[in-house]
């Protein structure tokens, strides 16, 4: 029978594991035939690009963390349980934001008011670990999301 220590480590060793190779066993695309796009309008260009960028920055700053707080519950260190609990709300919260941002939606400035919460709440557990350089990448763009929704929230 698998302990919790064991399962643990297996879990984030796996996670790891698939993050690294993903990019490593993807076949290289095929060039797409280059088409006429003048005519749309990109939302990448859009009045949210900033907080999309922010956002987005979050999540892969978050992954990083996440991953190292799994391989640190998983040595025995229930000290990141609540970060990594914390980075997992930021992590759906801040996919949503940067989804939504990249769309124009009108939605985007109630979402940036939770993930605001949840930047905010990230950023602090994080600060408490930031001596683990994943910790306080984290925790920098967590501040700068923050940030990015105050401006946005006016």
């Amino acid at each position: 029978m698998m302990d919790r220590r064991t399962l643990l480590q297996s879990a984030a060793m796996t996670a790891l594991a698939g993050m690294s190779g993903v990019a490593a066993a993807a076949p290289a695309p095929a060039a797409a035939p280059k088409a006429d796009h003048k005519h749309h309008h990109h939302a990448a260009n859009g009045k949210f690009q900033a907080i999309a960028a922010s956002a987005g920055h979050c999540l892969s700053t978050g992954e990083s963390c996440l991953a190292h707080c799994l391989v640190l519950l998983g040595q025995g260190d229930k000290q990141m349980a609540a970060c990594a609990q914390s980075v997992s709300e930021l992590m759906a919260v801040c996919s949503a934001l940067q989804k939504l941002a990249l769309q124009d939606s009108k939605r985007t400035a109630a979402m940036a008011k939770v993930a605001l919460d949840v930047c905010l709440d990230c950023e602090k557990q994080c600060r408490k670990h930031e001596k683990h350089s994943q910790c306080k990448d984290c925790a920098d763009a967590c501040a700068d999301c923050a940030k990015q929704c105050k401006a946005l929230l006016g």
